[in-house]
Order: structure tokens, then C-alpha cells, then sequence
């Protein structure tokens, strides 16, 4: 073996010259050397320096020396070589195997409760893979680069002993995948120092004991009292309340004031009641179905959110868990994003005042790509939350039936989180107090180096996926150590008994005291505070309760929108902008003095202005939106003339007001779903920031489809979450394919109910002006769904003058303003919404078509009844109304709104049809056959009605 590891071995003698050229090159740049290398110079620089100095160069020499005199004695088969050279290449062997344990120890740690898997063979982990034998076991060597003594030297057997106790016991950490040398250390200090056991008083173990027994209690009582009812048990895995508690409360001692937590079904309602201290009573109403029903919709009780207050070492910490659908980890990014706003309110720009808390299942962890997604934005700059802590329910089974082979092509479920270099704690369930350890250091690690860390609580699953299931069909082995298997709470009460902890009557009179609490419908949590509120919560009733209305003071005086304008267009002196967009500057200068039209760039640029003036914050974020796709906002602009990546950038709209709110555009990762989920969870937390989400093209908005349907269309129905969030989705027929032509209105007119969110299409700077600022000035907040433009950014047509923007507000119907249109005398009422209302006024007039009209209608919903019944009523002998839209007919608005026109339509009025036919596909891909097809369009519109026409 010692013949297979020299020829095998980066360490071999002969290697020296490379080593010492790796060597150096560790030290100008320790991320520039392969894993292996790094990890063994990192331990290197524990050692010694001669004359003491702590440089990080001061063990170079010796080592350089020791591989020198090696490589001197191979190669020249030196026979004489002294025992002091034999022991140095000892001493290089031992380091090698400390590296080893540090690099796959986990993969020996005692992890399953169920003992179901033989230890793998790993010859690394093997003294005698680096020819170390029994002989060698009481030599001493040095033990410098560990921290398992204090001492300098240990035995090759303490040595290994403690190698075994700190990396193979109930805790397999992994930690030596992280770049930075400091991080690792840490790591090591905090594991090695106590050999990953800790040391718990008996008061703490039976704190312990008192939320396994909560937690155990409480899955039990159910199971008695509502049998069969889905509830989606913990047991198996009833150590996690018991890390949760650890979580608040130390998080508490250590500055953190508010938790928010992410979780999908599992534990769920054990979390509810044993964690954040929600009342027995309430949900045991719940599942009696006696629940006040103060919700259009409602939700089932495993998706329900909460909020509390705990009394904590530290002081009150306010904790709330997200309300959350069944798609699993989609409620990551939400909860990033409610905890992002909450710093911001706090200006706590480190993130140690705000924790977030996101609780994985194994399959999903590993299975679902938002959590790769959520993970992306952790350290970037406008998602950057301070770090999250991950805790794993890892059942080992998956979600109904899997198993673990088929659920993920990695080792550990965990492995995902290795892209952003995260820790990951392993740790055996059954071991409530390692479970506790580990939750204390990932606590320790993220307050420390602000970075995400992941407990793995590796545990069962003791009934089914939820108590409706069998598992055993499918999984009868799992299933028969499970039946056997005595209970997490009863193994450690045990331990607790032995130990002369407690009294051998100890345990079962905790249990009998929260059964009793149990019966009363008591709080299980007694640090809950009812009293307690903080001067950071948000106020969310005025936005509450409030009827709908399209009306909104938006109009701002001519001299307030001239400063805006000059505020927007003024760059700093030495300030040298790109000669396109210096002419973009002046031209937007000059719509200010009032001299061009103000175009929609502009309009943005006045509603934004106008908003941070006044106090509201704005948060603008897509894959392009300082410059815009269309490179039509130019909100960041760039000094052509710096000389650093990171300097010489301009945001106007940051310097409107010396007291102005804050304005923040963000050019985000290549992500949508998790950065709008991120979105929705910012405007969630704040009802005073305009949080807009901003497609790249409108059609990639399906990348984030869940968040839509879950959460932005009726997460007030199901929860009665309110929330701002708007979305711009550039939308419109231009010839670019079907990739970049639909934001699929008709998914939005079909998930428009109980006026849960605005679908608009404006048509003019103007309208987006007035638009965005209605957002923020009604007093209540909905989802805004905007069709944005894409030729029309540039359209003259669509500009608007200065004098729209100091009367009026955002109109949801516009009607026609032609000259030479009679009202008597119109026949035929074309109505539309977006771009193709200006394809239509130019055929006619270009045809002197004037007894037709062209109706827009820039609010699909809530349809304006009362001013689309008021424009139909300016015509009274019109006879034909034609609904014209650029989508294909099974797409687009058309099926949305025909029945809101035919409801304001006058007897004996006929409704037809103008578009394109249906299709599968959004738009055709190639350039002649839009232009033939838009040219059909038109001609229909104005032709002879055809195919479906519904009469009144």
C-alpha cells in the first residue's frame, strides 16, 4: 500500500519542485491551487514560525527544505537517511490524513437513526493508505494545525481518535469546499476544539427535552383527536422544534430582532404552535372547520402564515412564517425578499438585525430549481440578506415514494448550496443535542461571516407523506425499522434518566403537563408576548378594507414637474455621458422646459421623481432595466471616461430632493422566477416602496409562472395578503417572433377575480406617468399587471404634452379626439387596447373612414363599465361594435372582454371580431408573414363583420 500511495501521492518526494512553484502560488493566491493543495497549505500556515513571527510567508522555508531534503534522499536512494527524516515524512503522511478527515470524514459520521447503510469503504480515511501502522500509533506528532490540544505533539492515536470523534460522530460537517482560508479555520477552531460534542447544562437538557416532548405531544394529540385528517406529521423528526427554539433564542442573545421563517408542509403546524406560539385552541378550530371564514377563499391550515412576538435573552424578536402553496421551496425567495425590507426599514445594510429561517425537505432541496435560484442571489448586491440558515427535514424518503437514488444525482441533498461555498452541518436526528450544537454554530457562523450555512437534520418520516398515505406499500423495509424504532423524545428522556437528570418519573409527567396544556387549548411557548409592539412594525390598515376606485389625485403642478425634469436631466460637471445618451439628456431637457413632447422614457422618469420627492420609495429590478431592454430609461448612466468597473456611474433620479426616499434600479441575475418571488416578498413587507419587476420581454414572465398564480393573483383571497407589486411586461406585435412578442395577457384576464389585481395596457407617457403614480397615491395596495410598449417607447404618437401631466390622471378608457369625426354619424365602434389602436387610426385616416371611431381600452380589469358605457353612449347610431386586438384569436383579451362589451352594448348592437386566427404558438416567426397577417388585421377591422358576431 505505501508503494501505491508514493507513486500516487502530490506528496512524494520527487514532486518537490512542483510543490514549491504550487507553494507560491498558494501564497499570492490561495484560490489559484487545486482543492487538495489548498487544504494542505492552509494547515500549513499553523505551523510555527522560527522566530516566532505570525507572518502568513514564515513557514515557506522549512517547507520548501523539508520537500528538498525529501526529493535529496529519493532521489538519490540516500540508505542513510536519519529517523528524524523518516518521522518528517510521518509527519507529512498524518497531515495528509487530518486533511482527509477535514475533506470526507462526514462520509463515516453516524448520520441515520435508522442504521440502514453500511459505512463506506474509504481507504483515505485508513491510517495505512499513507503507511501509517499500528507501530506508529503511540508516536508523537505534531498537532499544531488542529485545535484538539492545547498541547504541541499528540499520538498518532489521539490523533486519530480525535479525528474520528469530531468528523464521524452524530455531526459530518463539510466545510472544506469554502475558498476562504479564515472561514475554514473557524470552522475547524470551533468543531476541533470540542471534538463536535457538546456540553449542555442539565437545566439546557431539559429545555431540550421539554420541545422534543412538545413537539412529539403535539403530532400525537392530533392523531388522537382528528384521525386521518392531513396534517402532514413530524415525527421522526422532532429534534427540528428543538433547533428552531435554539435559533430564536439564541438569535435573540445575539441581536437578531425579527425571524422570518419559509417552509412548505412538514412540521408546519408543530412550528405554529410549539415555536411561534400560536394557541392550541385556534388550531384545533381549524381543524373542526370552525375557523371564522373572513376570506373570499381561505387556505388549508398547513399553508397558513403566522406572526409573534418571543421573549428572547436579547430582548423581544418578532417572528413570522410566510404563508406559503404547495409548490414547496417556491416560498425561498419570498421570504428573502420580506427580509430584505425589513433591513432596508432598519438601514441595517450588514443584515444582523433580520434572520432568515427557509426549512427544506430532502427531494425538494436537492429537486427544485428556485432554490438554486434563491441561492444565486445571496451575496449579490440589492438581494444580499445577511445570510440565511438552512435547516433540512431530511426524511431520506423523498416526498411519497421515492427513493433516495431517484431524487437527486449528488451525494448529500444538500450539495446544491456548495455553489455558493455554504457549510453544511450533517447531523443525526436521533441526537437532540448535536442537533442543537449545530444550530448554535450555523447561528454563530452566518452572525459572523453573513454568509448562508445548512444544518441537515438527517431523520424519518414515521407515517406517510401525509396521514392519508401507506408507506409501506412501496417502502417495507424503511417501514419496519421505522415501526421499531422507539421515538426520538423517548430515546433522549432515557439518556436524561440514566444521566440522573431527571428522576425516572420525570419524563412522563412532562408529557402528562402538556397533554393537560393540550386539553386547555394553552399556549405550549411561554416567552409568547401579546402585548409587544415594535417601532418598526408596518401599519397595513389603511391599505385595508378599501373598495375599488380607478380615481387618484395624480396630477402634479407645471413648476413641480419642471424641477423634476431638471433634476433628471442634470449631470455632474467632470461627468462625461456616452454621445447617445447625451442627446437622450437634452432632449429630456428640453420636453421638461416644455419644447418637445415628453416621451415614455420621460414619463417614467417624472413619476419615479415625482414619487421619491414625496416620500415613497422605488425598487426597479430586471435583467435590464438601468439601461431598459429597449434601451429607452437610461436611469444609470455611465462615465465614458473611468477607469474602474465598479466607479463612474450616475443615477439621477438618486439626487431629486436633499430628504428624498430612496430610488433603487437593479440589473438582476439572469433569474425570474426567484427574483420576482423576491419582489413579491419586498412588496409584502413594505406598502410605501413602488417594487416593480420589469420582464426583459414580456413572454419570460412564464419562467415565473408560480409566483403569479400563487402568490401575486391570489395570495389576498387565500390569505388575505395585500400587496403592490407591479409588473412591466413588455407586450406587443412587432415582428419578433413567439418568443418576444406576448406577455400572455389572456393568462392574467383568466386569473382576474374578486378585483384582485389591475391589467392595464397605457398607451402614452402620460398614461404611464399618471399610472405609476396612482400605484402609490390610492390608499390601497393591489398587484399592477402593465403591458408595456415596445415600438410605441419611441412612437411619437404616444408622446404627450407637458400639460397632461399638471390635469387628468391615468384615464381607463380614451376615446376619439379626430376633427372630422361626427359623432351622429358613426357607424361602427372599434375597440382595442395597446399598439394596434395607432395601426388603426392611421388606416383610417388614411381611408377617411370617419364614421368609425377608435375606442382604447388601457384598463382590461376591473373593466371600466361606467367610462367604456359612457364612450359607447357619445354615438348613439353606431350599430357595430368590433373588438380589434394584435394577439391571435385564443389568445390576447378577446374572450376576456367580450362579455364586459356586450354587457354595455344597446339592443340591436352587433359585436364582432378582428385579429388573427387562432394559433398555438403566441406570433409567427418570420417578418413578410406578421406584415401580411397585421395587414389582414386592419382590413377586417374595417370590413364586413364575419365569423362569430354576437348581437344584443
Amino acid at each position: 500500500m505505501m508503494q501505491e500511495y508514493r507513486s500516487n501521492s502530490y506528496l512524494f518526494g520527487g514532486n518537490a519542485p512542483y510543490v514549491e512553484e504550487m507553494y507560491e502560488q498558494y501564497l499570492d493566491n490561495p484560490g489559484s491551487v487545486p482543492d487538495n493543495w489548498r487544504a494542505y497549505f492552509d494547515a500549513l500556515q499553523n505551523v510555527p514560525a522560527v522566530d516566532g513571527s505570525e507572518s502568513r510567508d514564515v513557514p515557506h522555508a522549512p517547507v520548501i527544505e523539508s520537500f528538498a531534503q525529501r526529493a535529496k534522499a529519493n532521489a538519490f536512494g540516500n540508505k542513510a537517511s536519519s529517523t528524524d527524516l523518516a518521522i518528517a515524512r510521518k509527519q507529512v503522511h498524518v497531515q495528509s490524513l487530518i486533511a482527509a478527515y477535514r475533506f470526507l470524514g462526514s462520509r463515516w459520521a453516524d448520520l441515520d437513526p435508522l442504521k440502514r447503510q453500511e459505512r463506506p469503504k474509504i481507504p483515505e480515511l485508513e491510517p495505512a493508505f499513507y503507511d501509517l501502522s499500528e507501530s506508529d500509533m503511540d508516536i508523537s506528532f505534531s498537532a499544531t494545525n488542529t485545535y484538539f490540544t492545547t498541547a504541541e505533539n499528540m499520538t498518532l492515536r489521539e490523533i486519530v481518535q480525535a479525528l474520528r470523534d469530531t468528523y464521524c460522530g452524530s455531526i459530518g460537517a463539510e466545510y472544506m469546499h469554502i475558498t476562504e482560508p479564515t472561514e475554514k479555520r473557524w470552522w475547524q477552531q470551533k468543531l476541533e476544539a470540542i471534538r463536535s460534542k457538546p456540553t449542555f447544562t442539565a437545566e439546557q437538557k431539559i429545555h431540550i427535552l421539554d420541545r422534543l416532548t412538545a413537539a412529539e405531544g403535539l403530532e400525537r394529540y392530533l392523531h388522537t383527536k382528528y384521525v386521518g385528517q392531513k396534517r402532514f406529521s413530524l415525527e421522526g423528526g422532532e429534534s427540528f422544534i428543538a433547533s428552531m427554539d435554539e435559533l430564536v433564542q439564541r438569535g435573540g442573545a445575539k441581536g437578531v430582532q425579527e425571524i422570518v421563517i419559509g417552509m412548505a408542509h412538514r412540521g408546519r403546524l408543530n412550528v405554529l404552535v410549539n415555536t411561534l406560539g400560536k394557541a392550541p385552541a385556534e388550531l384545533f378550530s381549524e381543524f373542526e372547520h370552525t375557523a371564522p371564514e373572513n376570506l373570499p377563499s381561505g387556505d388549508v391550515k398547513y399553508h397558513q402564515g403566522f406572526s409573534s412576538d418571543m421573549s428572547t435573552p436579547g430582548g423581544p424578536v418578532h417572528l413570522s412564517l410566510a404563508f406559503n402553496p404547495s409548490h414547496l421551496e417556491i416560498v425561498n425567495p419570498v421570504v428573502e425578499g420580506s427580509v430584505k425590507a425589513r433591513l432596508d426599514r432598519r438601514s441595517d445594510k450588514e443584515g444582523d438585525s433580520v434572520l432568515p429561517i427557509l426549512v427544506h425537505g430532502d427531494a425538494a432541496f436537492a429537486g427544485q430549481g428556485v432554490v438554486m435560484e434563491t441561492l444565486a442571489l445571496a451575496q449579490t448586491r440589492y438581494y444580499y440578506t445577511g445570510g440565511t440558515v438552512h435547516l433540512v427535514i431530511n426524511n431520506q424518503i423523498g416526498f411519497t415514494t421515492s427513493d433516495p437514488r431517484d431524487t437527486r444525482s449528488t451525494l448529500y441533498c444538500t450539495d446544491v448550496v456548495k455553489m455558493i461555498e455554504a457549510p453544511v452541518l450533517h447531523v443525526n436526528g436521533d441526537d437532540p443535542e448535536a442537533v442543537v450544537l449545530c444550530t448554535q454554530l450555523a447561528l454563530d457562523y452566518r452572525q459572523e461571516f453573513n454568509k448562508d450555512v445548512v444544518v441537515d437534520i438527517v431523520c424519518f418520516r414515521k407515517l406517510g407523506h401525509n396521514e392519508q398515505d401507506t408507506p409501506a406499500l412501496t417502502q417495507p423495509l424503511m417501514y419496519k425499522k421505522i415501526g421499531q424504532h422507539p421515538g426520538t423524545r423517548k430515546l433522549y428522556a432515557d439518556k436524561l434518566v440514566a444521566q440522573k437528570v431527571l428522576p425516572a418519573e420525570g419524563p412522563d409527567d412532562m408529557v402528562k403537563a402538556f397533554r393537560a396544556a393540550m386539553d386547555a387549548g394553552k399556549h405550549t411557548n411561554d416567552p409568547v408576548l401579546t402585548n409587544y409592539k415594535s417601532k418598526y412594525a408596518v401599519d397595513w390598515s389603511p391599505f385595508l378594507g378599501k373598495k375599488w376606485t380607478d380615481a387618484a389625485d395624480t396630477a402634479l403642478p407645471l413648476a413641480e414637474v419642471k424641477r423634476l425634469a431638471e433634476r433628471c436631466t442634470t449631470l455632474p460637471a467632470n461627468f462625461k455621458a456616452h454621445p447617445l445618451v447625451e442627446k437622450v439628456i437634452a432632449d429630456r431637457a428640453a420636453m421638461g422646459r416644455g419644447e418637445i413632447n415628453v416621451d415614455w422614457g420621460m414619463g417614467e422618469h417624472l413619476a419615479y421623481a415625482s414619487l421619491v420627492a414625496s416620500g415613497y420609495a422605488v425598487r426597479l429590478s430586471g435583467e435590464d432595466c438601468g439601461r431598459g431592454t429597449f434601451t429607452h430609461r437610461h436611469a444609470v448612466l455611465h462615465d465614458q471616461k473611468r477607469e474602474k468597473w465598479d466607479e463612474g456611474t450616475y443615477t439621477p433620479l438618486q439626487h431629486i430632493a436633499e430628504n428624498q426616499a430612496p430610488f433603487v434600479v437593479i440589473d438582476s441575475l439572469l433569474s425570474e422566477e426567484a427574483v420576482l418571488g423576491f419582489e413579491y416578498g419586498y412588496a409584502s413587507a413594505d406598502p410605501n416602496t413602488l417594487v416593480i419587476w420589469e420582464a426583459q420581454f414580456g413572454d419570460f414572465a412564464n419562467g415565473a409562472q408560480v409566483v403569479i398564480d400563487q402568490f401575486i393573483a391570489s395570495g389576498e383571497v387565500k390569505w388575505g395578503r395585500a400587496n403592490g407589486l407591479t409588473l412591466m411586461l413588455p407586450h406587443g406585435y412587432e415582428g419578433q417572433g413567439p418568443e418576444h412578442s406576448s406577455a400572455r395577457l389572456e393568462r392574467f384576464m383568466q386569473l382576474a377575480a374578486d378585483n384582485n389585481m389591475q391589467v392595464v395596457q397605457p398607451t402614452s407617457a402620460s398614461q404611464i406617468f399618471h399610472l405609476l403614480r396612482r400605484q402609490m397615491v390610492r390608499m390601497f395596495r393591489k398587484p399592477l399587471i402593465i403591458m408595456t410598449p415596445k415600438s410605441l417607447l419611441r412612437n411619437k404618437d404616444a408622446s404627450s404634452p407637458l400639460a397632461e401631466f399638471t390635469k387628468g390622471e391615468f384615464r381607463t378608457v380614451i376615446g376619439e379626439s379626430h376633427p372630422d369625426v361626427v359623432a351622429d354619424k358613426v357607424k361602427r365602434i372599434i375597440a382595442c387596447s395597446g399598439k394596434v389602436a395607432y395601426d388603426l387610426i392611421k388606416r383610417r385616416d388614411e381611408k377617411k373612414s370617419f364614421d368609425t371611431v377608435v375606442v382604447r381600452v388601457e384598463q382590461l380589469y376591473p373593466f371600466p363599465h361606467k367610462a367604456f358605457a359612457a364612450e359607447l353612449k357619445k354615438y348613439p347610431n353606431a350599430t357595430e361594435i368590433v373588438w380589434c386586438q394584435d394577439e391571435p384569436q385564443n389568445q390576447g383579451a378577446w374572450f376576456f372582454v367580450q362579455h364586459y362589451v356586450h354587457e354595455n352594448m344597446t339592443e340591436g348592437q352587433k359585436l364582432g371580431y378582428a385579429g388573427r386566427p387562432a394559433s398555438a404558438s403566441p406570433a409567427v416567426g418570420y417578418a413578410h408573414l406578421h406584415q401580411e397577417q397585421q395587414k389582414a388585421l386592419l382590413d377586417q377591422a374595417f370590413g364586413k363583420l364575419k365569423g362569430f358576431v354576437l348581437t344584443k
